[in-house]
């Protein structure tokens, strides 16, 4: 489903930025969700995704993820989610969290 075009405007009203993957932990009385906590350089935040059938917790500590950090936050579950991270799916049950390729410092801006 193709969206419709944005302009470089739009673009730069996006904040995403690099964040380190401090804590996971299941979503209690939830099967699908996690609840991360992420720092993002000058602030940590929680983030509330549905990643729990393609992750363990344990596996997100210490990644570098992209996050959307200007999102209007939402509670989910009683959780103040404050962000949403980026991954990718194949339409096929496959999920991949977006991450970067080399070490680079929480809270780095993504552009």
């Amino acid at each position: 489903m193709a969206l419709p075009e944005i302009s470089v405007e739009d673009f730069q009203n996006i904040d995403l930025r690099v964040g380190e993957v401090i804590a996971a932990e299941r979503v209690e009385g939830t099967k699908a969700l996690l609840a991360l906590r992420v720092n993002l350089g000058e602030e940590e935040r929680t983030l509330v995704a549905g990643l729990a059938d393609y992750y363990e917790p344990q596996e997100l500590v210490g990644k570098k993820i992209i996050v959307l950090a200007n999102l209007k936050p939402a509670n989910i579950r009683g959780i103040r989610s404050e962000g949403m991270l980026l991954a990718a799916d194949d339409g096929k049950g496959t999920i991949s969290i977006l991450t970067v390729d080399r070490d680079i410092a929480p809270g780095s801006k993504i552009r």
